[in-house]
């Protein structure tokens, strides 16, 4: 469980859900975390609390706005300052919310495109020259509707698209040095917000191959995977979905 002991992660949306589970998963596998979060203070708190009690000194918690402009650099120096170096850079950050055509404005366009693809973009920027020289590596957390659009969530489906070019451009762009990888999670923790009603819900997991909801330990194991086990592996992205994106 120490195969990645004496390496620091950055995973940004940190505090809940799926940003949790990769932060308790990659520090669990040895890992310093650094942990971003913007609105999430209290869940933020407590997790770098709970980290903290397993291995002293081993995570820090961070809060930024990514599309502020000195975000992407506040980080990167934060774990430099703080730790002397980075070796993974998780981007799990998202914005998700329907965008029917027709209702597309500025604010939707600028909040899921900047959420999804601007902010990864400036900080995998940023962090590159730091993870190279570590021999590190990126984990974007994509979405299987970038591959197979969400009716309604036209922007989002495009944010997510351009995540996944963005991918595979920077696993050429950084290669050698940085390896980069995406994890496309399918059904795995719905949203809070009531989007998605209980008959859709059955809908999707009746797409889906294995029956059921996936859990976001599933794709905490599909990052550490990539991030400490497949050194041979750039430019890919994997499915972690039960199935679903071949039944859809």
């Amino acid at each position: 469980m120490q195969d990645l002991k004496d390496t620091v992660a950055l995973v940004t949306g940190a505090a809940r859900r799926v940003g949790a589970a990769i932060a308790r998963k990659l520090h669990a596998h040895g890992a310093t975390v650094l942990l971003h979060y913007r609105g999430s203070e209290p869940e933020a708190i407590a997790l770098e609390a709970e980290l903290n009690a397993l291995r002293a000194g081993s995570a820090v918690r961070i809060k930024a706005d990514l599309l502020a402009h000195s975000a992407p650099e506040l980080l990167v120096r934060t774990a430099v300052e703080r730790f002397g170096r980075l070796d993974l850079l998780v981007n799990n950050a998202s914005s998700f919310f329907p965008t029917a055509v027709g209702e597309v404005d500025d604010r939707s366009w600028d909040d899921l495109v900047g959420a999804n693809v601007k902010a990864p973009l400036l900080l995998s920027q940023a962090a590159a020259p730091v993870l190279a020289r570590s021999r590190g590596s990126i984990v974007n957390i994509v979405d299987i509707h970038a591959d197979r659009p969400l009716k309604g969530y036209v922007v989002y489906s495009i944010a997510k698209a351009g995540l996944a070019a963005m991918t595979r451009s920077l696993a050429m762009e950084l290669a050698p040095d940085v390896r980069v990888n995406g994890v496309s999670p399918g059904a795995i923790a719905w949203p809070e917000d009531g989007q998605f009603p209980p008959e859709v819900r059955r809908h999707i997991i009746d797409d889906t191959l294995l029956k059921r909801l996936g859990d976001p330990d599933d794709i905490a194991r599909a990052v550490h995977f990539l991030a400490a086990g497949a050194p041979y592996v750039t430019g890919q992205i994997l499915a972690v979905d039960g199935g679903r994106s071949v039944n859809i």
